[in-house]
């Protein structure tokens, strides 16, 4: 969701996932309905929110960025989203570039801590141990087999997410498949998680003449309505703030 991120079944089923992939150095697939919150679990994994401006601002460092050299040292992933007709050539060219830049910034954190020392080299590649392409199913041929020849010549861990049948879809590349590891569904949130987000967004208000019916009704509603989908309880919540604040409604009702 776009406020505060909330740990769900889901995410640490992605989180399990994502660390198999990693330690076997194998390809995992990662598929799910749209607005499930893939990306958002994929994104968390590799606190690519703190890791990405930093990398891709390039530029003098301070004392306080020890703070982030030890988070890209903790999660030695690279997230990457092709543009919608990705080139092949710059498909690996913006991977490498990703991959390069935080294996300097983990090597910084290994030099901080004494683990290298001596003359800096130009391997840090090897400190990356996964790579997580979202929007997956944009990759056409050429750009699954440059994948396929990234793996192989990398030996690290790799997730595609894609759209349900992405993994059949890559079934009609034997090469690739062969490679495949695991296979991950992302499910949607239950009844139950999904109430208990809706109870943290939209909590209820102190005093109400039915004593909170018609909101636990109202949140009933919702829970049916997005059938546990994130993307649509999140548009969902933002337009009844909205309303609420410019009506000046302090309850919710269905």
């Amino acid at each position: 969701m776009s406020r505060d991120f909330i740990v769900t079944k889901e995410h640490r089923r992605f989180i399990e996932f994502a660390n198999a992939v990693r330690k076997e150095r194998t390809i995992g697939i990662c598929h799910g309905d749209a607005g499930v919150g893939k990306t958002q679990s994929g994104r968390r994994y590799a606190h690519w929110d703190t890791v990405e401006p930093f990398i891709t601002e390039w530029g003098p460092r301070t004392e306080d960025d020890a703070k982030l050299y030890a988070t890209a040292n903790r999660c030695r992933t690279v997230f990457y989203t092709p543009e919608v007709l990705p080139r092949p050539k710059i498909l690996m060219h913006e991977i490498a570039h990703l991959q390069t830049k935080l294996g300097i910034c983990i090597d910084e954190h290994q030099r901080n801590i004494g683990k290298v020392t001596g003359a800096r080299s130009g391997h840090t590649n090897k400190w990356v141990e996964l790579l997580i392409i979202d929007e997956a199913d944009r990759l056409k041929t050429t750009g699954l087999e440059q994948v396929r020849d990234f793996y192989d010549r990398h030996r690290m861990g790799v997730i595609l997410i894609g759209m349900p049948g992405i993994e059949k879809r890559l079934a009609r590349y034997p090469q690739l498949y062969s490679r495949i590891g695991f296979a991950h569904e992302y499910r949607p949130l239950t009844p139950d998680e999904l109430t208990a987000v809706l109870t943290n967004r939209l909590p209820a208000a102190a005093d109400t003449p039915d004593g909170g019916i018609a909101h636990a009704t109202a949140i009933a509603t919702i829970v049916r309505i997005t059938a546990g989908n994130f993307r649509l309880v999140d548009r969902l919540t933002t337009q009844i703030e909205r309303i609420q604040s410019l009506n000046d409604i302090p309850t919710l009702t269905p």
